[in-house]
C-alpha cells in the first residue's frame, strides 16, 4: 500500500500511459519517505507483475556495499542493461542511496546517462543529491518527495489494526516519513525507547539547571545508552527541522 506522494504516482503513471516515461529519474527526498517503494510500485505496474519481494530478471537493485556504491557494482548494472528484455518490454534499475557512489562509479553511470543503450529504465534514489555530480543531475528526471500528511500515516496504521491511540502517536513521531511508521510497527520497542528519550528530553530541557547536569551524569555513566540517546536526539531534531522546511505534502 502507497502512503501518500500520489501527485508523483499519478506523473509517472501518465507519463509511462502516454509513452513519454524518462530514461533516467531521480527520486530525491528525506530517508524512508517511501521513495523506493514508489520505485518498486512503478516497476510492478510496467511489468504487471509484483516485483516488491521477487527477483524479477528484468529488474537490477543495486545498493552501496561497505557504505559506499563502486565501480564494478555500476559496471555489471551497465552490463545487464546492455541485455535484451527477459519478459518485461524493458530493463529498469534501481539505485538506492545514489549519493553513496564513489567518483568511479558515478563517471562510469554518467557515461551511460549520456550514451544510454538498450530497452532500459534507470531510477535513482537518494536523500543527499547534492553529492551527485552536476553532470548526472542535468542528465535525469528529478522527481521531488516531501514529509506525507499526518492523518494519512494515521489512516494506513488504523488499517494495520492499531488503536487511535498507537495510530495518533506514532504518527506524530514519525514527522511524515511512512518508513519510520513502518519501523516503529515492526519493532515495538524501538518505539517505546524512541518514546522514552523524547519525553525525557522535554522534561529535562524544562528542568532547573542542576537537574540536567544529574541526568547528564547518570547517562554518562553507561557509554552505550548515551550513545543511543545522542542519536536519537539528533536525529529527531534533524527530522523536526526538515520536516518543518519541507511541509507535508498537498494532496
Amino acid at each position: 500500500m502507497l502512503i501518500g506522494h500520489q501527485k508523483q504516482w499519478e506523473f509517472l503513471k501518465k507519463s509511462a500511459e502516454a509513452n513519454r516515461i524518462s530514461q533516467a529519474y531521480l527520486f530525491v527526498g528525506q530517508e524512508k519517505l517511501g521513495k523506493r517503494k514508489v520505485a518498486l510500485d512503478l516497476v510492478s505496474w510496467l511489468f504487471n507483475q509484483d516485483v516488491q519481494n521477487s527477483q524479477h530478471p528484468d529488474l537490477v537493485l543495486i545498493s552501496p556495499e561497505n557504505k559506499e556504491i563502486q565501480i564494478n557494482q555500476i559496471r555489471e548494472l551497465i552490463w545487464k542493461l546492455s541485455l535484451k528484455p527477459y519478459s518485461a518490454p524493458f530493463k529498469v534499475a534501481i539505485i538506492d542511496e545514489a549519493h553513496s557512489m564513489n567518483q568511479e562509479a558515478q563517471t562510469a553511470l554518467l557515461k551511460t546517462l549520456e550514451d544510454p543503450k538498450g530497452k532500459a529504465i534507470l531510477i535513482l534514489i537518494s536523500s543527499k543529491s547534492q553529492y551527485l555530480f552536476p553532470t548526472i543531475l542535468s542528465r535525469v528526471q528529478i522527481i521531488k518527495f516531501f514529509p506525507v500528511k499526518k492523518e494519512e500515516i494515521k489512516n494506513y496504521l488504523k488499517k494495520e489494526k492499531k488503536t487511535e491511540r498507537e495510530a495518533e502517536e506514532i504518527s506524530k513521531f514519525s514527522l511524515g516519513r511512512p518508513g519510520v511508521a513502518i519501523d516503529f510497527v515492526s519493532f515495538p520497542q524501538k518505539f517505546e525507547k524512541f518514546q522514552k528519550k523524547i519525553k525525557e528530553l522535554n522534561e529535562i530541557s524544562k528542568s532547573d539547571l542542576i537537574i540536567r547536569f544529574q541526568y547528564a551524569k547518570v547517562l554518562s555513566q553507561d557509554p552505550q545508552d548515551l550513545r543511543e540517546t545522542l542519536s536519537i536526539w539528533l536525529n529527531y531534531f534533524r527530522n523536526l527541522l526538515l520536516f518543518n522546511i519541507n511541509r507535508p505534502e498537498e494532496v
